[in-house]
């Protein structure tokens, strides 16, 4: 696919860093070590530091830099966790990392009515730590302790998915500053309203190129009765990949499901000293009263038994389940760890569930025929799964390797109805395929860009080129 354009970028004007430092004071930093930590990703991309980095601590103060960067034709990159995949950070034209983590305050929650309104940078660990008492729980989770703002730009998914949605149906409201600088609030707390453009889902996913979000109403759900976990290991991939395909379709209310390949269960295994089968596994979570637990694990091993799986290693305590579901999230970790040295390279296809199967088989037989080492893992329940690569970035040879492969695995998905993105979103890294997924719709996507943004500074050369 065609190469990213990296720009040289002039010089931010004496008078614009005058301007930030009256407001911010020592909180705009121009430190090489604090821009190079917001000039990259947690993947292969190059890096591409801001030339400024702003910690804000208000939405008042967001709408200022945002009046300021504007009159400076300077641009501005919200920033929270850096835990994306895509580059959807990077400074593509150098400007303002705008750093929203320091806005971490949960502004109220609603407990009878399941709601919650926090600013952007609180982080979901932080969030569900907080809702334990009273019962209540925040379900999306993507892996990373991402903050919810930074969930919300990235259209954010994860473990849940499959029961609970992604950030689109979490999501009831926003705050958000808009390119001119004026503070706007997209909906109110109902739980569904016919009242103009649904503005929400507009900047959900829009990768902070709409406008940035400085504050999220979010839904919750109550912390369920019962909770059992397991773990199941298969002769086959399709074997595994069935049994959550029959599981779906018989309607059994599976709140997580992932799946690791034989490949990803070794790095797993090594990086967090585990002792499970070496085999394609499945990871389980049921939620529920413990009858409806019961019955859930009772049809689900069923299918499994019949389709080649073994024993279900169970994991009903608190601590042994955190510890499962660690590992998993830790489990990009340990793919690009299978050797020293190494940088990762995680793509993000999802296809209907009745292809999955298939789209999983090819793409790791096309592994198998590679030299780059690598594994699959995912949230099948969905139909959305991931390749890891562990890519050893002084060998060019191994970086094509690797871009052919992701073109094949997209290729794939993209003929079998798919998209070339679940979760991570476009970024830098998928711009392309954005264009051949969805063809004269990305036109449509520019003139809303323009619209909102008719300068282009709000995170540009990100999802498209204008």
């Amino acid at each position: 696919m065609t190469a990213h354009p990296i720009f040289a970028a002039p010089p931010l004007a004496p008078a614009l860093m005058t301007g930030l430092q009256a407001i911010f004071g020592d909180r705009v930093q121009t430190g090489d070590a604090i821009r190079d930590q917001h000039g990259r990703s947690e993947s292969h991309f190059t890096p591409m530091p801001p030339q400024a980095v702003v910690f804000a601590e208000t939405t008042e103060e967001v709408a200022a830099l945002v009046r300021l960067c504007m009159a400076h034709d300077t641009p501005i990159i919200a920033f929270g966790a850096g835990t994306s995949i895509e580059g959807n950070t990077l400074a593509v034209r150098g400007g303002v990392a705008i750093n929203l983590s320091g806005m971490d305050a949960i502004i109220e929650v609603n407990a009878e009515d399941f709601d919650c309104v926090v600013q952007a940078g609180v982080r979901r660990e932080q969030l569900n730590e907080y809702l334990r008492d009273k019962g209540l729980f925040f379900p999306i989770d993507p892996g990373a302790n991402a903050t919810i703002g930074g969930m919300a730009s990235t259209r954010a998914s994860g473990t849940n998915a499959v029961r609970y949605g992604t950030m689109r149906e979490a999501v009831l409201s926003l705050k958000v500053v808009t390119a001119d600088g004026r503070i706007i609030r997209t909906a109110r707390r109902a739980r569904k309203s016919a009242a103009g453009y649904d503005l929400t889902r507009l900047f959900v996913g829009s990768e902070g190129t709409l406008g940035i979000i400085t504050e999220v109403a979010l839904r919750l759900h109550p912390i369920p009765e019962a909770i059992s976990s397991a773990v199941c290991a298969f002769g086959t991939l399709k074997g595994a990949v069935d049994t959550v395909v029959q599981s779906i379709q018989l309607g059994v209310p599976l709140a997580r499901v992932e799946i690791l390949d034989a490949v990803q269960m070794r790095a797993v295994n090594r990086w967090s000293k585990l002792d499970y089968p070496e085999a394609p596994t499945l990871f389980f979570e049921f939620h529920g009263s413990p009858l409806q637990v019961g019955e859930q694990v009772e049809t689900v091993g069923a299918l499994a038994a019949d389709n080649g799986g073994g024993a279900f290693s169970w994991s009903n305590l608190p601590e042994e389940r955190s510890r499962l579901w660690k590992a998993r999230h830790e489990a990009y970790y340990a793919a690009v760890n299978m050797r020293a040295g190494a940088v990762g390279w995680a793509t993000d296809v999802c296809v209907p569930i009745s292809r999955l199967a298939e789209c999983i088989e090819q793409t790791r037989a096309d592994l198998d025929a590679g030299t780059v080492p690598a594994t699959i893992l995912g949230h099948v329940g969905d139909g959305n799964f991931h390749v890891v690569f562990s890519i050893d970035p002084k060998t060019p040879d191994e970086m094509r390797e690797v871009e052919a492969i992701n073109v094949r695995l997209v290729e794939r998905a993209l003929a079998m109805d798919g998209t070339c993105t679940g979760e991570h979103g476009i970024g830098v890294g998928k711009q392309d395929w954005l264009v051949a997924e969805l063809g004269e719709a990305v036109d449509l996507m520019r003139l809303i860009k323009r619209a909102f943004d008719p300068t282009d500074l709000l995170n540009p050369g990100k999802i498209f080129q204008l």
